[in-house]
């Protein structure tokens, strides 16, 4: 508990340096000029996406971080970073219910969450590592910890095609890969895949995606606002040419079929949607949205052709000090058009 403390503080800091040097939540943000006006910052009502309630979760002090679908099923998995609750909302449901209960296995809180091609659940715990589920049965599968002297916040995570996950350390820069081969093995440590050396002592790598194919991955730099491109097969680590705007305040990242990549800047309340090109060394602005409605998005899924983005609260009474008020019920928020 106490090493999770003293992580949860730190990255309270660096978030609130975020916060203080990004635009106010309750402005429009400025159409970035080289964006055409009809892909600009939504300003008029009509032009825009349509933000409403999917799923409510149960908890005065839920603080949810990751989200995950089950395409299988339907089902959503929404995680808490407060204390590592794991909530499920089934389809037709409204309310989620409680999946995994706080603190079980050790999990102080639940970060990035994914659900691979065979059904297995995988929940990040930024103290210490991740843990691999059955969701059939709840029970553990595997768990893969972070080992070194030097701290560490395991964030977030991705699965290729393949079935490696890579998983991102926001304070050593760091990404790791677990292999199907290590998960069979069921435990062990978690090894650095590729270091991007970015500076120390900011809260760098969070959000982390991969190419349908299984070519590359892209990870951002929530400080500097930095997308990188890392190649799978040459190992290759680019910075991906930003064009019409940057990624400061991103959290999570999600990228669909076709090149769409969708972001969530969480202490700016901004949704942003870029064109990817087909190498993954281009994307192109077309689309930001800013509404404090979306109260500190981290992290989206996409399910039946809307977007589901997490409404943290950080702000409210959660990591992010000095406290703005008190939370209102912790909710899932669907967004269409975006």
């Amino acid at each position: 508990m106490r090493a999770h403390l003293k992580r949860t503080a730190a990255i309270a800091t660096a978030l609130l340096a975020t916060l203080a040097a990004a635009p106010s939540a309750s402005a429009s943000a400025p159409a970035p000029a080289s964006v055409p006006a009809s892909a600009a910052t939504h300003t008029a009502a009509a032009a825009r996406p349509h933000i409403s309630t999917a799923y409510v979760l149960p908890g005065a002090k839920a603080y949810p971080e990751g989200i995950a679908v089950d395409d299988r099923t339907g089902d959503v998995y929404v995680g808490s970073y407060a204390d590592g609750t794991v909530y499920r909302a089934r389809p037709g449901q409204r309310t989620a219910e409680v999946f995994l209960p706080a603190g079980a296995d050790g999990r102080d809180t639940a970060n990035g969450l994914r659900v691979d091609a065979r059904g297995r659940l995988w929940v990040t715990d930024s103290t210490t590592g991740v843990t691999v589920y059955d969701p059939a049965t709840r029970t553990r599968i595997a768990h893969f910890e972070a080992t070194g002297g030097e701290p560490f916040f395991i964030n977030d995570l991705t699965i290729t095609p393949d079935g490696t996950a890579y998983l991102t350390d926001s304070f050593r820069s760091a990404v790791y890969r677990v292999t199907p081969a290590d998960l069979a093995r069921g435990t062990g440590t978690l090894d650095v895949a590729y270091d991007l050396d970015l500076p120390a002592g900011a809260i760098t790598l969070n959000g982390i995606v991969s190419d349908p194919a299984g070519r590359f991955l892209l990870t951002v730099d929530m400080t500097a606002g930095e997308l990188y491109r890392i190649d799978l097969r040459s190992d290759a680590i680019t910075r991906v040419d930003l064009r019409g705007g940057d990624m400061k305040a991103a959290d999570g990242l999600l990228l669909s079929p076709g090149g769409t990549l969708r972001v969530a800047h969480n202490t700016t309340n901004t949704l942003s949607r870029w064109q990817l090109s087909a190498d993954g060394t281009r994307a192109r602005l077309t689309t930001r949205l800013t509404d404090p409605s979306l109260q500190i998005p981290t992290t989206l899924a996409r399910s039946h052709g809307r977007t589901l983005v997490v409404r943290s609260q950080f702000d409210k009474g959660g990591p992010l000090t000095p406290s703005t008020g008190t939370p209102t019920t912790f909710t899932i928020a669907a967004v269409r058009g975006l």
